[in-house]
């Protein structure tokens, strides 16, 4: 197994920050159960992770490890983690959206010692038998808060039911929690050991400048446009309550000449990643969500979260602002209100006037646009690979290669956007290590 200085390495870190040191700590050498509570964008990942693989037999080929998710990105993001952490240890991720009869076939095939699932996909495997709940001994559920929900209960419970095996068990959310959920079934809170921090003073963080903007109508689409004119290429979450509203915004953007991403749950996975990747990468700097993208998202760098409708309620309000100021940096929230709309009572920190110039550019260009290429890792494709090829074919300098994702049967990479028609113009027909591929623009 490796080091923990070797997989901080691998991961591109120095060092922890306080909470991670902490939880490694209580995580690695007490027999308690550990709940972890701090402010999105700190790291819990990592601090759940990182003890947890020092913990697992790598020799032990048995499932030993379940992590239980809200949502499918984050399963998918926290596997991304486990992989390049280079641990030695076998993964996969379960979640709706495809068979679970595909799953059954990966799940096979992979003999993973960690699993990281959404609640429904990872109850219907254990009620199929496709797992072996037995030889479980660790359960990790992220953003517990969530599963104390109305109607989320019984389905923990009954999950939590079939997994007898388990011996230690982490719990992490971004909000405080009133009580550690019932289906945990702790008989004292002697038994857990909680780690918080999470600041009282502060709702959001002291790195967020928080603005209002006022829209002269009841549809604020004119108003939005300005604003984000105004704010340029900066990278955005636009955040609305509805699924329509989520669709009838992104179209508007899109014909004004933004580069946007929507994405809502009613999409289909495929399309709900792609919207991810594009934003991550900087091929699109406005994201239209609806609050399916406030919680389990890893997105480095968002500038900018703009409540184009109000929160519904504080956590909402709270794990929106999150998605912005992460780690050190730090970020803006604007809120755009209409004439009879006021600012909920939740917001203990009352937004500055916002005024916008009335002298606007046109809708900025992203910096990077995504390439598709129609092969993977099962056609022995690496990133080396990609960079190489890109440079020799391409005529792209390193610096104008971004973000690269190497799926089994495809590849995502990021370019720069000026480079985009050059790239595509001479890779067109090209051998990638001597396979004829396709080569074309994620749009």
């Amino acid at each position: 197994m490796k080091t923990e200085k070797e997989i901080l390495e691998n991961l591109g870190f120095q060092e922890l920050n306080d909470m991670q040191k902490a939880s490694v700590n209580s995580i690695l050498h007490s027999d308690k159960d550990v709940v972890i509570l701090s402010p999105t964008g700190t790291g819990k990942t990592l601090a759940y992770l990182l003890p947890q693989v020092q913990l697992l037999d790598e020799r032990d080929d048995s499932l030993q490890a379940v992590i239980i998710v809200p949502g499918r990105e984050l399963a998918l993001q926290s596997a991304t983690v486990l992989s390049e952490m280079k641990c030695g240890l076998r993964a996969c991720s379960c979640y709706g959206g495809r068979s679970t009869m595909s799953e059954h076939r990966i799940l096979r095939q992979v003999n993973p010692q960690i699993i990281f699932a959404t609640p429904g996909r990872l109850k219907d495997h254990l009620e199929k038998g496709n797992i072996d709940a037995n030889s479980v001994k660790w359960l990790v559920i992220d953003e517990f808060d969530k599963c104390l929900e109305m109607g989320f209960q019984e389905e923990m419970s009954s999950i939590i039911g079939k997994l007898k095996g388990v011996r230690h068990r982490v719990l992490l959310s971004a909000t405080d929690a009133e009580e550690i959920p019932a289906y945990m079934n702790r008989k004292s809170m002697s038994q857990v050991e909680i780690i918080d921090y999470l600041s009282e003073k502060e709702q959001v963080s002291g790195r967020v400048n928080i603005y209002k903007v006022l829209s002269p109508e009841k549809d604020k689409l004119t108003t939005l446009e300005q604003l984000l004119r105004h704010l340029g290429d900066q990278s955005s979450i636009v955040f609305l309550n509805y699924r329509d509203s989520v669709e009838r915004t992104a179209e508007f953007l899109r014909k004004k000449g933004f580069a946007i991403c929507s994405f809502h749950g009613g999409m289909e996975q495929k399309a709900r990643e792609d919207a991810l990747y594009k934003f991550s990468n900087s091929s699109a700097n406005i994201f239209v969500s609806t609050d399916l993208a406030s919680r389990g998202l890893d997105i480095p760098n968002i500038d900018n979260i703009i409540h184009y409708h109000l929160p519904e309620n504080e956590d909402s309000y709270v794990h929106r602002v999150g998605r912005t100021a992460r780690w050190d940096a730090k970020g803006r929230a604007f809120f755009i209100l209409g004439p009879s709309e006021h600012l909920p009572e939740y917001i203990e920190i009352g937004p500055e006037d916002y005024e916008l110039p009335r002298e606007l550019p046109e809708p900025a260009h992203p910096r990077m646009a995504t390439i598709y290429i129609g092969k993977g890792k099962k056609d022995k494709i690496s990133k080396g690979d990609i960079v190489g090829f890109l440079c020799k074919k391409g005529d792209l300098s390193n610096d104008e290669i971004g973000q690269i994702d190497v799926k089994d049967r495809y590849t995502y990479v990021a370019v720069a956007r000026k480079k985009l028609h050059q790239v595509l113009k001479l890779t067109k027909g090209e051998k990638i290590k001597g396979i004829h591929t396709v080569f074309e623009e994620v749009r």
